[in-house]
């Protein structure tokens, strides 16, 4: 049931976007109205849970490496600026090489956690049907919006809502996982052991790939026929389509990984297999693994009996299989504006993946980023973007304005959002970005302690 309270902003949407946001607006003492709709009897098709920030697809937020790595660099910035998503996943974290990992229960108990020590955050079970017609208002509903407020976001932009489709990956139980066939490495031993390899010769690769090919899949609607993928949750199935190699230079990539197992035994295909199924551990006690790029629509039925034919997981237990859900985001470049608002009507401003960001860490980031305007904005001061040389400055510089309208499609953080340094040559450019970076940001910092404060 819904509340009856004042507020200063409303925030609707309860994942990482909405969370963040009203982590950053109630540590600054603003009063936040934050609506979520699951557990107030209403569920989208993909979560599972009420929890606020549930993590959908995978459970890693990538590369932590903030030297090398773009999101790494976004991790380091948002940590700076006392983000609610980098605080809760480093209390759920778990191995995952280089990358950072969370146990997704944990991580979602976290936020609920802090948010809930804030007196000033209030968090109300409903659904919202339309964008509120005045107020401080905050969008973070997130790719799985439900109908009513799409087509209200619709009406206020003047133009159809874009779309795509996400795939989920599928998560098995480590205890039906064969280890006399598999074995536990990082590629190139980076990290520690933190990933389970299942390895396949070139026979069982080319028939694991047929076998994807002929699978049967789920049924696309009528109106769901001309949506496009988005290239970075791309279902596996559809990347085997592209070419018989291609998994191998993706997802199954096999370099880097040495199989112990077969240089022991001196297997006739060498120490090195032909492909490689990785698995990730997916929650802290380490039961619970997902099967790292194998987003999928096949069919239920079909992706146990396929997944089975991978060596060491012949038995294999699946807690959660793969699915298919529809995103949809608006033409930010084309209806908001600098500050995220949205440029109709400027008392409402979007944040998360609905803006065309991609990637939990973006989604957060973009959260972040909105409930800092809008405190800057209710506090009655004026707001000054972070530089273009940061992973937000950049992230947010594209969203606005820098890409195309007309081709605009969804984008995680990466190099080439950043103002290019052509003078430093290729090998260093990543480190050349970061370092830029840090020290861009520690300016721009130390300029607004008090507000950002």
């Amino acid at each position: 049931m819904a509340l009856s309270m004042t507020h200063d902003i409303h925030v609707i949407g309860g994942g990482l976007a909405g969370s963040e946001a009203a982590w950053q607006l109630g540590r600054r003492g603003f009063s936040v109205r934050l609506s979520e709709m699951r557990g107030g009897g209403d569920m989208t098709p993909a979560h599972q849970g009420t929890g606020l920030a549930e993590l959908v697809c995978s459970n890693s937020f990538r590369s932590d490496d903030s030297e090398k790595n773009a999101v790494g660099l976004l991790h380091h910035e948002m940590r700076a600026l006392d983000s609610l998503v980098m605080r809760a996943g480093e209390v759920a974290r778990v191995p995952a090489g280089s990358a950072m990992a969370v146990d997704r229960d944990v991580f979602s108990a976290e936020v609920e956690r802090e948010l809930a020590a804030l007196s000033n955050v209030h968090v109300v079970r409903e659904r919202i049907d339309r964008l509120p017609a005045s107020g401080p208002t905050i969008i973070a509903t997130g790719p799985l919006t439900a109908a009513p407020l799409a087509e209200s976001v619709a009406e206020a932009t003047g133009q159809d809502s874009l779309a795509f489709f996400d795939a989920i990956a599928p998560i098995v139980h480590r205890d039906s996982i064969d280890m006399d066939v598999c074995w536990m490495a990082a590629r190139w031993d980076k990290g520690g052991k933190d990933y389970i390899n299942c390895p396949m010769t070139r026979e069982q690769y080319e028939a694991f790939v047929q076998g994807l090919l002929d699978g049967e899949k789920t049924e696309f609607r009528e109106w769901e026929a001309s949506t496009p993928y988005f290239e970075g949750c791309m279902p596996i199935e559809v990347m085997a389509s592209r070419g018989i190699e291609t998994l191998r230079f993706g997802p199954m990539k096999p370099v880097g990984l040495d199989n112990p197992h077969w240089a022991t035994a001196e297997h006739p295909n060498g120490r090195w297999p032909y492909a490689v199924v990785q698995l990730r551990q997916d929650n802290k006690l380490g039961t619970l693994w997902n099967m790292v790029g194998f987003q999928t629509k096949l069919k239920h039925a079909e992706q146990v009996r396929l997944f089975r034919t991978i060596p060491g997981l012949e038995n294999a237990e699946f807690a959660r299989l793969g699915g298919l859900h529809r995103n949809t985001f608006i033409n930010s470049p084309m209806v908001l504006d600098r500050e995220l608002r949205l440029r109709r009507s400027s008392h409402v401003r979007f944040a998360g993946q609905i803006t065309g960001c991609e990637g939990y860490v973006e989604s957060a980031a973009v959260g972040l980023m909105a409930g800092m305007m809008a405190a800057t904005e209710l506090a009655g001061e004026t707001w000054q973007a972070p530089p273009r040389t940061t992973a937000l400055g950049a992230l947010l510089a594209h969203i606005t304005g820098d890409a195309e309208a007309e081709t605009y499609q969804p984008m995680n953080v990466n190099f080439g959002l950043f103002p290019p340094l052509p003078e430093v040559k290729k090998k260093a450019r990543k480190e050349a970005y970061t370092e830029r970076a840090k020290a861009d940001l520690d300016r721009w910092i130390g300029d607004r302690a008090v507000e950002l404060a």
